[in-house]
């Protein structure tokens, strides 16, 4: 690696040198992706610096002490984040599907976490949440969820409530309009924001049903989460072309629905003409128990 380094210019130095110090940090898949964009083989040598996406990395490394984790489960393209704090080791998980508990449980014990809160965004209609048949394996785990959901769990959150594990937080944005009980939850130093299906990677949730309202949405993501920093990360609950990660001022600027009126925004979520999702007579009313329906 070094020898490498010595022979590049001084700006493709700095390229190669921040990546090598993603690759030592504990962190997400998302610097593991990062890497692969900038460093195919040796051809990232004559990628340019942006500091939009090294930002990526460095933004990572600025939260001292927070171990994070991003996992997918490939049927409903759902990412499930798993956070940490690495003094404590109490940790947080977000939206854990039901297929993926037994590899979600086997990297808690293998980082030796104390596992606190299982917490869903809202409640899904395309897989069955796996947090009812989690507390049964984990002792002490308590559920949450919004009290505007329907959904039955052990914490019921409102604008404002913190999810606290260790010296981290997690802060509760109510996010309506894919549903009445969507919550966006931003980290306590707002360098990541964990938007469910109200803001995805150049998307958004649909509204078309569970009390979908598209002004609700829109009025919820420029409220809530456009007026986060520009740098802060967004991690979305699903993404279905392999993308993993954007920012604020990426979908501030270039989400090709956000980035319109209100009216023409409700023209076009009217005019999706999606099929409903092959799940949701079977998730909504599992979720609505926490997962436990018919396992």
């Amino acid at each position: 690696m070094c020898s490498v380094i010595s022979r590049v210019k001084p700006v493709q130095r700095l390229v190669a040198q921040t990546l090598r110090l993603c690759a030592s940090t504990e962190g997400s898949s998302y610097v593991v992706a990062q890497r692969r964009r900038f460093c195919p083989g040796v051809s990232y040598v004559v990628v340019p610096l942006r500091v939009d996406r090294r930002s990526y990395c460095s933004r990572m490394a600025m939260t001292r002490g927070l171990l994070f984790r991003q996992l997918f489960e490939a049927e409903s393209c759902t990412y499930t984040y798993l956070l940490a704090d690495t003094d404590t080791k109490e940790a947080v998980i977000i939206d854990p599907v039901l297929e993926t508990i037994d590899r979600d449980l086997k990297l808690v014990e293998q980082l030796g976490l104390n596992l606190k809160v299982a917490v869903n965004t809202h409640c899904h209609a395309d897989h069955i949440t796996s947090t009812g048949l989690m507390k049964k394996r984990v002792v002490g785990l308590k559920s949450a969820i919004s009290k505007f959901s329907g959904a039955s769990a052990d914490i019921h959150l409102s604008e404002g409530d913190k999810i606290t594990f260790g010296r981290h937080s997690l802060v509760v944005r109510e996010t309506p309009g894919h549903t009445d009980g969507c919550t966006t939850l931003v980290s306590g130093d707002q360098s990541m924001a964990f938007t469910g299906d109200a803001l995805l990677i150049r998307g958004c949730g649909r509204t078309d049903f569970q009390q979908g309202c598209s002004t609700k949405l829109y009025e919820s993501v420029h409220k809530k989460i456009f007026t986060l920093p520009d740098e802060c990360l967004i991690y979305p609950a699903h993404d279905y072309l392999g993308q993993t990660v954007s920012t604020v001022g990426e979908e501030r600027k270039f989400n090709p629905r956000l980035t319109k009126s209100m009216e023409e925004f409700v023209k076009i979520m009217s005019n999706l003409n999606l099929r409903k999702p092959a799940k949701i007579d079977i998730a909504v009313p599992a979720n609505l128990v926490c997962g436990l329906h018919e396992v």
